[in-house]
């Protein structure tokens, strides 16, 4: 199954618990219900935007986007996970206003609707997950995945509460949980979809253990101003400046940085490498790296020019 007909399966099935859940929490009066019912809401506007993200990612690069639309997956991975810190906070407002002043819930009908979101949630999470490392379609898993864990604490207390006969505050205990478990997740989407943005080095590539390898590489001295970002959560790419032994010729300096790129592409899962060749490593009077990014901006600084205009002479 695709990913687009796995987010629609995903969508279709939200809509409909939305609309149970609202009725059943206003019936109940269960702010546990009408808590999740958000929560779903906001699961609904999720898939929305990670559909439009997916498209988006598949259109073909243009002059304007060298390398394409890939950020689009990100960029709606954490604005999904901003939405469900906003949804939180509502949540929590409601939750403690009702933990002030409680209200009779009607138990049985919240273990119902709670019981039947929770094995809706399940399949819609199923669906949703793919087996990839995609944080846009983890985003939309992990609206799922939170929405069972939700719906369980939501049954739990209906449960309690229907064969009581009290312990009403309960339920907005139960609505503070969720809260709990929807704010766990927005932060770990948010620093990972900050890492990629930021251009962060992949959590698991060890650069020392990426230059080795490109250094073992027969014809390569020497490998430095190395640099491994992503532009998704499934597409990285690198940088390098390859220091050459024996003055080899263009066409032998072409060989050795193809069998770079064939020693790490698959390793270390990158889909697009950039190596510059040289014959001598570049140092300058101070002993830095003047291919290093802060060299050249101090160089810019000091005369004048800028990144986007670098001075002449």
């Amino acid at each position: 199954m695709t990913r687009t007909r796995r987010l629609v399966v995903a969508l279709v099935v939200n809509a409909v618990l939305v609309v149970a859940q609202v009725v059943g929490g206003v019936v109940a009066h269960s702010s546990g219900l009408l808590a999740d019912a958000g929560h779903n809401l906001t699961d609904v506007a999720a898939v929305v935007l990670s559909l439009l993200a997916v498209r988006w990612a598949m259109r073909p690069r243009s002059e304007a986007r060298s390398f394409g639309n890939h950020r689009g997956t990100i960029l709606a991975a954490l604005v999904n996970a901003a939405v469900l810190a906003v949804v939180t906070v509502a949540i929590v407002v409601e939750g403690v206003t009702r933990l002030v002043h409680p209200e009779q819930v009607r138990g049985g009908v919240v273990v119902l609707v709670a019981v039947a979101a929770m094995a809706v949630n399940v399949v819609a999470a199923l669906v949703l997950r793919d087996g990839s490392s995609d944080l846009n379609m983890r985003a939309a898993f992990v609206h799922m995945a939170a929405d069972v864990a939700a719906s369980a604490c939501v049954a739990v207390a209906g449960l309690v509460i229907w064969a009581t006969g009290s312990w009403e505050r309960l339920d907005p205990v139960a609505s503070l949980v969720v809260a709990a478990l929807i704010i766990r997740e927005a932060l770990r989407l948010v620093r990972a979809s900050t890492d990629v943005l930021l251009e962060s080095t992949p959590a698991d590539v060890d650069l020392a253990e990426l230059r080795a390898g490109m250094a073992a590489v027969p014809g390569v001295a020497e490998v430095h101003d190395l640099h491994v970002w992503s532009l998704s959560s499934e597409v990285r790419a690198a940088s390098a400046h390859l220091v050459l032994s024996g003055h080899p010729s263009l066409e032998e300096a072409q060989e050795v940085a193809g069998r770079v790129r064939r020693q790490v592409a698959g390793p270390f899962a990158l889909s697009h490498t950039t190596f510059e060749l040289e014959c001598e490593r570049c140092v300058d009077e101070d002993g830095g790296d003047p291919c290093g990014m802060d060299e050249v901006q101090a160089t810019l600084q000091a005369t004048g020019g800028s990144a986007a205009h670098p001075p002449h002479g």
